[in-house]
C-alpha cells in the first residue's frame, strides 16, 4: 500500500504542472462523464514508475486499486453510481488513456511530438524538478540514446503497428560490433549539472525530447532549449559530445548561442586542427591563431583516456604553449556576434619581430623565428574583426583541448548517468518490452513519468548525502570519500594471479 506522503508528492507534481487541466479541456465530452479523470490517470502512471514497474496500463490499473479506500474515493477510483459504489475497471483506464494519446498526438504522424505533447512533457518535468529541490545551476548536459519500440519493424508491404517509429543506429553489444540497427525512437535528456566553480547539484533531468529516428536529434533539441529560455530559465553552459558539435552551425551551435548559453563540446575529429584562415590568422579548434603557430601545436588532440601523470603534464604544457599563440579578444561579442581580436604579440603573449615592442619581453615566452615575408592583415593591423561566421561550428567557452576544457567537459557524464538510471534492470528499465504501446504520444508520456520517478530518487539520495555530510561535519569527522569501483589493469592482473 502506497504511503500517504509519497502519494501527496506525486499529486503535487501533477497539480503544479497544470497538465491535467489542459488535457482535460482537449478531450471530447461523452454521453456520460468519465469516471477516470486525467489527473488520476497521471498519478497512477507516476505511481507505476515510482515502484519500478513496467509501463503497462494494467499496472496503472493495479496501482490505483492498491490505494487505500479513502484515497480511491477521493481520486474517483471508486465512484457512486445508481447501482451503488463502482470500482474503476481496466477498460476505463484504457479508454481515458487512448483519449489523452489521441489529443496529444498528430493526425498525420511525422515522427515529431506535437506542440501540445511537447508542452505537456516540459511542464511535467519542470514540476518534478521544482518538487525535488530548487535548481542551483543553469548549466546542463545533453545527450541522446536509443528507445526501442515494442512494435515489429515494417513488413515488405510497409505496414507496421507503430507508424511513428523508424530505423536507427545504436552502439552494439556484441564483440567487435561498433553499432547495430534498431527500430524505435531517439530519447534526449537535458540534465542539470553543477557550475564550474559552484556547489554540488543534484543531476535532475529538466527536459526530455523524443522523436523518430528519422529526425536528427540535435536540431530537434533546439526548440526544447528555446522553450526553456522563453519560460525564464537562464541557460548557462551546454555540455555536448561530438554528435552535436559536428552538426551544421545553423542547426545547433548558432541557435544555442543566441539563447545566451556557452557551449562546452567535444570536437569531432574532422573539425580538429587547422580549418583555413581568416585575415591570415589560422582557424583551429574554435579559435584564431598566429600564422606562425607550429603545426604540431595546431594538431594537438584531446588527452588519451588513462594517460599517466607525465603524459598529462606534457599535454597540458603543449596546450599552454598553444594558448600563447591565440589571438585574444579585446572586447565581448556585440549584438550581431562580432568581436575584436588582437595579435598575441601585441598582447605580450609571445615575441615576434613584426612587433618590435614584443621583443623586449623575457625569453620565457615563445618567439616567432620565421615571421611571414609578406605579413597578412592579422600581422599588419593591431586588431582584426571576427564575424560570427568564423568558427561558428567549433567556438566554445574554453580553448580546446586545454585542461580547463577537460575539467569542464567532464561534467557531461551526468547525462550518461541519467540514462544508466532509467536503463537499470533493478528499477526502471526502458529496454524493449518496457512499454507495449505504440505511437509517439503514449511512449513519450510513460517515458516522462519514468524520468520523473528517477528525478525523485536522485533528489532523495542527494538530500540524504548532504544530511550525512552535515552530521559528520558537526561531529568533527572528515567528509566521506566516494570509493572508485573501477580498478586498473595492473590491479586486475595482480588479483587474478593472487593465491587463493
Amino acid at each position: 500500500m502506497r504511503a500517504k506522503a509519497e502519494l501527496e508528492r506525486l499529486e503535487a507534481i501533477v497539480d503544479a504542472s497544470g497538465v491535467a487541466e489542459r488535457i482535460e479541456a482537449m478531450l471530447p465530452l461523452g454521453v456520460r462523464p468519465r469516471q477516470l479523470r486525467v489527473r488520476t490517470l497521471l498519478i497512477g502512471m507516476l505511481a507505476v514508475a515510482a515502484d519500478g514497474r513496467p509501463a503497462h496500463l494494467s499496472r496503472v490499473h493495479e496501482a490505483l486499486l492498491a490505494l487505500p479506500e479513502a484515497e480511491q474515493r477521493r481520486l474517483g477510483v471508486i465512484a457512486e453510481w445508481k447501482g451503488g459504489p463502482h470500482r474503476l475497471t481496466y477498460r476505463q483506464v484504457e479508454r481515458t488513456f487512448s483519449l489523452v494519446s489521441r489529443a496529444l498526438g498528430k493526425d498525420e504522424p511525422d515522427g515529431e511530438p506535437s506542440q501540445a505533447l511537447a508542452e505537456a512533457l516540459d511542464a511535467l518535468l519542470e514540476a518534478s524538478v521544482a518538487e525535488a529541490c530548487e535548481p542551483a545551476s543553469g548549466s546542463v548536459a545533453v545527450d541522446w540514446t536509443d528507445l526501442e519500440a515494442f512494435s515489429r519493424p515494417p513488413r515488405s508491404d510497409g505496414r507496421c503497428a507503430d507508424p511513428d517509429a523508424a530505423w536507427g543506429r545504436r552502439r552494439g553489444n556484441s564483440p567487435g560490433e561498433a553499432d547495430e540497427a534498431f527500430y524505435g525512437y531517439y530519447l534526449q535528456v537535458v540534465t542539470i549539472v553543477k557550475e564550474e566553480r559552484g556547489p554540488e547539484a543534484p543531476e535532475l533531468v529538466r527536459r526530455i525530447q523524443i522523436a523518430s529516428c528519422d529526425v536528427d536529434p540535435p536540431p530537434a533539441l533546439v526548440p526544447v532549449l528555446e522553450r526553456m529560455a522563453k519560460s525564464g530559465i537562464a541557460i548557462g553552459d551546454v555540455l555536448a559530445d561530438s554528435g552535436y558539435a559536428y552538426r551544421k552551425p545553423e542547426s545547433w551551435a548558432l541557435p544555442v548561442r543566441r539563447l545566451g548559453a556557452q557551449l562546452v563540446q567535444e570536437l569531432h575529429p574532422n573539425d580538429r586542427g587547422a580549418q583555413g584562415t581568416h585575415m591570415g590568422a589560422v582557424r583551429a579548434n574554435g579559435n584564431l591563431y598566429c600564422p606562425a603557430t607550429p603545426a604540431a601545436l595546431l594538431e594537438l588532440g584531446p588527452l588519451a583516456r588513462g594517460a599517466s601523470e607525465e603524459e598529462v603534464a606534457a599535454h597540458d604544457g603543449k596546450a599552454g604553449e598553444l594558448a600563447r599563440h591565440k589571438l585574444g579578444p579585446i572586447a565581448g561579442y556585440d549584438a550581431d556576434g562580432y568581436r575584436r581580436l588582437a595579435c598575441p604579440a601585441a598582447q605580450g603573449k609571445l615575441r615576434c619581430p613584426l612587433r618590435p615592442e614584443s621583443m623586449t619581453l623575457d625569453h620565457t615566452r615563445p618567439e616567432v623565428i620565421s615571421p611571414p615575408e609578406h605579413p597578412p592583415v592579422c600581422c599588419s593591423q593591431q586588431t582584426i574583426t571576427a564575424p560570427p561566421s568564423v568558427n561558428a561550428k567549433t567556438a566554445q567557452k574554453h580553448d580546446y583541448p586545454s585542461p580547463s576544457h577537460r575539467r569542464s567537459y567532464a561534467r557531461r557524464s551526468a547525462a550518461e548517468r541519467a540514462y544508466a538510471t532509467v536503463k537499470d534492470p533493478a528499477s526502471n528499465d526502458i529496454s524493449r518490452g518496457w512499454c507495449r504501446l505504440t505511437g509517439l504520444a503514449p511512449i513519450a508520456l510513460f517515458a516522462a513519468t519514468t524520468v520523473i520517478a528517477r528525478n525523485l530518487r536522485v533528489a532523495d539520495s542527494f538530500a540524504a548525502r548532504a544530511a550525512e555530510e552535515e552530521r559528520r561535519a558537526a561531529a568533527g569527522l572528515p567528509p566521506r570519500r566516494r570509493k572508485r569501483r573501477r580498478r586498473s589493469a595492473e590491479d586486475l592482473i595482480a588479483a587474478a594471479g593472487a593465491p587463493p
